[in-house]
């Protein structure tokens, strides 16, 4: 090559860096116009006289970071915040929690209830009858009244019910014969399902749902922390590499300036013409266009790593500048096929998920086939009764009145004819027992002298149930529903890792053929810089090897963190990411 065809070489190298134009009269392209023909279409020119100001180039900073507080951190510091920090980890440990309470709420069906009464009562009341026993025409009758209940359901569906109630009674009625009285009872009574009922109600269901969905929260929770450990894993290296990639844009500027130099120099003793010196400047206003291209990365994903980890938008960690000092892993795990398939069925949450499901979609199809059958009910009740009070002194008995005259005067009768008087009846006495106030009352209670109980059977039988079965065949439905989407989603898993294991042998090949190419650009760039001494190469070449030499550079980085992100995405495709990363979830 002459020197005349390098030097054009050169000119046309500067021209198309620096961004001139070679100016030319703009000439009407052909377009026929649609009205006239042969007419041609004019372009305005757009701003031809612009040139950029010239203005120093700012710092190398980040915005809201201070440079000087940097925050060293380790992968799994970066975990570890987020898992204790980051949103979507809370919110699916308030999922957890929520659940918990449902399962305490669900087993709040067996609590026994308490309730309890009083109340003071009056009433007076008409007669309408000569039996009524009244006077003026009315009665009336008081009463101070006590009651207490306690209720709750049984295992295997039974229900009982225990009430208690006393009274203190008073009356004018003249039939009464204790007043005031106190009465009192003690009522037990129980039902047992027989058939619908005995093995599965809807309280048992609603517990045993409950339960599962605490093991669905549970397997949602840990997927929600192995997608946020992934996440995080991504964010990290996406951060070593946009470091190390601003890092390796700075050294291509400090060695494009070092190349400044050099054509100086050689200018300076006639080996280079002047443009080689234009040319090796425009080369470093590329490479610094590039430097501040990579900071706004680095900022991009170091903003990305702390909305991960960083507890709320006040925290500290948005002012410092994150250092990562984990090391890239340079090879790949040694894993086939099968293990990976056997780690990721055994350990994927959403296998989890399914599989309870399915145990839910069980629980509901044995209550709705329980509710297709008829309902068998053994119902008992045993009672004790208490009563005492006061033989009443409000008068004379009116079935004994007029009979008591009548015997007076017969007795009167018999005297004078010398006869003896009728014989004295002695009147109707109560049992001791029963007189005396409450605590009389209370005793015949406890002492179980008065007491009745039953005993039976209450069968209903719908003639046609067609809710139950048809909510039962839906639910054998939707249990075909869950088996066939549970199928769907082992192929799914069962293609996601074998992709996670394909790129990760690939992203290892390629950061091998990018070693190598690095390595050949080096040695490419280091022997066009030695030809360009010798006079046997031009500014040109040695420019483009100088690129080609960051391009593998970023490709050799870009190859490791790829790598190291390959491996992490197939911790996730087979599940094992906490155990990988030694972290111990305790949802509860």
């Amino acid at each position: 090559m002459n020197f005349i065809s390098r030097f054009a070489l050169l000119i046309l190298f500067v021209l198309s860096s620096v961004g001139f134009t070679v100016a030319q009269e703009v000439t009407p392209s052909p377009s026929p116009s649609p009205d006239v023909p042969g007419d041609r279409l004019v372009v305005p020119p757009v701003a031809p006289e612009f040139r950029g100001e010239q203005k120093p180039l700012p710092e190398l900073g980040r915005v809201g970071v201070d440079m000087n507080q940097q925050h060293p951190m380790s992968l799994k510091e970066a975990i570890a915040l987020a898992l204790e920090n980051n949103k979507d980890i809370e919110v699916a440990r308030d999922n957890v929690k929520i659940a918990e309470f449902d399962l305490n709420g669900a087993r709040g069906a067996y609590d026994p209830r308490f309730n309890t009464t009083a109340f003071y009562e009056r009433i007076k009341s008409p007669i309408s009858s000569f039996l009524s026993g009244g006077q003026n025409g009315s009665t009336i009758q008081s009463d101070y009244t006590g009651s207490a209940k306690l209720e709750g359901l049984a295992p295997h569906g039974g229900n009982y019910k225990l009430e208690f109630s006393s009274i203190r009674l008073t009356t004018n009625n003249q039939f009464v014969a204790l007043n005031p009285q106190f009465p009192s009872a003690l009522t037990f009574t129980f039902t047992q399902p027989l058939m619908r009922g005995f093995k599965i109600d809807n309280s048992r269901r609603q517990i045993e749902i409950a339960k599962k969905n605490l093991s669905l929260s549970d397997a949602q929770f840990r997927q929600r922390a192995i997608d946020t450990i992934t996440n995080v894993q991504r964010a990290y290296w996406d951060l070593v590499f946009a470091l190390r990639n601003l890092q390796i844009q700075r050294d291509t500027v400090r060695d494009a300036r070092t190349q400044l130099e050099h054509n100086k120099r050689m200018v300076n003793e006639g080996q280079l013409a002047p443009i080689d010196v234009v040319a090796a400047q425009a080369q470093i206003t590329t490479f610094e266009q590039a430097v501040f291209s990579a900071l706004e990365d680095v900022s991009r994903t170091e903003n990305n790593l702390k909305n991960l980890i960083a507890a709320n938008r006040n925290s500290s960690l948005w002012t410092e500048s994150l250092v990562p000092t984990d090391p890239v892993e340079l090879s790949a795990p040694d894993v086939v096929l099968p293990d990976a398939l056997k780690t990721a069925m055994e350990n994927r949450p959403e296998l989890t998920q399914s599989e309870v499901l399915r145990e839910m979609n069980q629980i509901d199809q044995k209550f709705l086939k329980d509710q297709t059958r008829p309902a068998i009910d053994l119902v008992g009740s045993y009672g004790i009764s208490g009563l005492a009070g006061s033989v009443s002194t409000a008068g004379v008995n009116p079935f004994t009145a007029s009979s008591l005259q009548v015997r007076q005067r017969v007795d009167e009768l018999s005297v004078l004819e010398g006869l003896d008087p009728l014989p004295v009846v002695p009147p109707q006495t109560f049992s001791p027992n029963l007189l005396g106030g409450y605590g009389q009352s209370i005793q015949n209670l406890v002492e179980n002298r008065y007491n009745n109980f039953r005993v039976g059977v209450q069968i209903n039988l719908p003639l046609r149930n067609r809710t139950a079965e048809a909510q039962l065949g839906r639910s054998q439905v939707e249990g075909q529903r869950i088996a066939t989407q549970r199928e769907q989603l082992e192929q799914n898993i069962q293609v996601d890792v074998r992709n996670a294991l394909q790129t990760m042998r690939s992203a290892e090949a390629r950061l091998r053929a990018a070693i190598a190419t690095r390595e050949a650009s080096e040695q490419q760039f280091a022997s066009e810089q030695r030809r360009l001494d010798a006079g046997q190469s031009t500014v040109f070449l040695v420019l483009e090897r100088q690129n080609a030499l960051t391009t593998a550079r970023g490709n050799e980085l870009r190859a490791q963190t790829d790598l190291n992100k390959a491996v992490a995405e197939l911790q996730r495709a087979t599940g094992n990411a906490l155990s990988v990363n030694s972290i111990v979830v305790r949802v509860r």
